[in-house]
């Protein structure tokens, strides 16, 4: 396939766009604000296009480690205590790292995020300074310190507060910040456009007229190794799902490989499918996905919500039109009376049964706040409820047992 790299990196901001919302309440947009500012700086340093492309995506992406150790760690206070607090921990920046190797960069840049968080004078997590800082780190470095430490939504809208950043930008120039790096942002700094797109309701438009466009020839299993790992920031939602999308995946991999003939493409598909199928949980409450109770009929609306959100962030992926119809669907039951749609079995191909039989198998095996894990038979009892139902399909469920029994 031809993937549009810029259709899957706003697919994966959209997606981290639902962890802030999640976290702090509302949209924050800072790692929009960070990107929005590195691009600035960087086209300042003649940066190539592809370099570019390489800047913004890490932006976008700097803070993944973080959103995972706040969910894990169940950190309290309001939304700048909270980032502050992930901030401080060196071990976002070498999750965050960890967490990108598989993205589709184009300069192969290496530690940016590691390093993200060093001080020019060598006083930060990992001791590095001046120039063995990748550059890239010390722009996502002074973008993102400025939208910790100074209120830039505001300054954006009054644009009063301008002299103030920069009087900041200058104290700390040599010691937290690059000399270079600083001057590069200064001068950005000094036209009001700048400070008109970081505005909410400018900063998306900004991002995409900046952000260059590529193009890459992926065959779904090179798109299956970024997708696995995102797998992971999906899972760390909640405890009781850490390894929940990985485990579907390979029993979907099992069931193919042993009981159905197809082509290598579609099985890649619908892995990526299996992979991502969650996406949309990232909007979902945590008090919600942990709750040790039965749900409110408000909040099983809510959960209803999650396979229409993944749907939404996947389909403006060129090349991702059948996973993200499987996102879709994997809720969906063969009666009728599924979520979020209620289409029934004449809108619902194999692979939307496949991945919705085994999704159901795995999470009834795993522990989940209001029950513990069960066994193999006790699954299969309440799947063969489901059957004679007409929820699920039966021939689906029959292999389920002669594989997994």
């Amino acid at each position: 396939m031809i993937l549009n790299l810029n259709e899957f990196l706003m697919a994966v901001s959209k997606a981290l766009d639902f962890i802030e919302e999640d976290l702090f309440g509302v949209p924050t947009n800072h790692s929009k604000r960070i990107t929005l500012i590195a691009l600035k700086i960087g086209k300042a340093f003649d940066m190539t296009q592809e370099e570019l492309y390489d800047l913004a995506s890490m932006s976008l992406l700097h803070d993944n480690g973080a959103s995972l150790k706040i969910l894990h760690d169940n950190l309290r206070g309001n939304q700048k205590e909270k980032i502050i607090s992930i901030e401080s921990m060196q071990e976002h920046c070498i999750i965050g790292e960890e967490n990108v190797r598989s993205f589709p960069f184009l300069t192969k840049p290496i530690n940016v995020i590691k390093y993200h968080h060093e001080h020019y004078d060598g006083s930060g997590f990992f001791g590095l300074s001046g120039a063995d800082i990748p550059l890239m780190s010390q722009i996502i470095r002074l973008a993102d310190q400025l939208d910790l430490t100074l209120n830039l939504p505001e300054v954006a809208e009054s644009q009063s507060q301008i002299s103030d950043i920069i009087r900041y930008l200058v104290k700390h120039k040599g010691t937290i910040f690059s000399p270079v790096v600083v001057e590069a942002a200064e001068d950005c700094m000094s036209f009001s456009v700048f400070w008109d797109e970081l505005k909410d309701e400018s900063i998306d438009q900004a991002l995409a007229d900046l952000t260059p466009a590529f193009y890459i020839d992926y065959d779904y299993k090179k798109v299956r190794d970024i997708t696995k790992t995102f797998s992971k920031v999906i899972d760390a939602k909640t405890a009781f799902t850490q390894f929940h999308s990985s485990s579907l995946a390979k029993r979907l991999e099992i069931m193919v490989n042993n009981y159905y003939e197809m082509d290598s493409e579609t099985v890649e598909q619908l892995l990526i499918a299996a992979d991502l199928h969650d996406l949309g949980k990232l909007a979902i409450n945590n008090k919600i996905l942990d709750k040790p109770s039965a749900l409110s009929a408000e909040e099983f609306l809510e959960i209803q919500r999650h396979p229409q959100i993944g749907y939404i962030c996947l389909q403006q992926i060129k090349g991702f039109e059948k996973i993200s119809e499987w996102v879709h669907n994997h809720h969906e039951k063969l009666d009728g009376t599924g979520y979020p749609r209620g289409i029934n079995q004449d809108s619902l191909d194999f692979p939307s049964r496949l991945l919705a039989c085994v999704d159901i198998y795995q999470a009834i095996r795993e522990e989940r706040p209001y029950r513990p894990a069960m066994s193999h038979e006790q699954t299969m009892d309440i799947l063969a409820g489901l059957v004679a139902d007409h929820k699920i399909d039966r021939n689906i469920v029959n292999d389920i047992d002669k594989v997994f029994g």
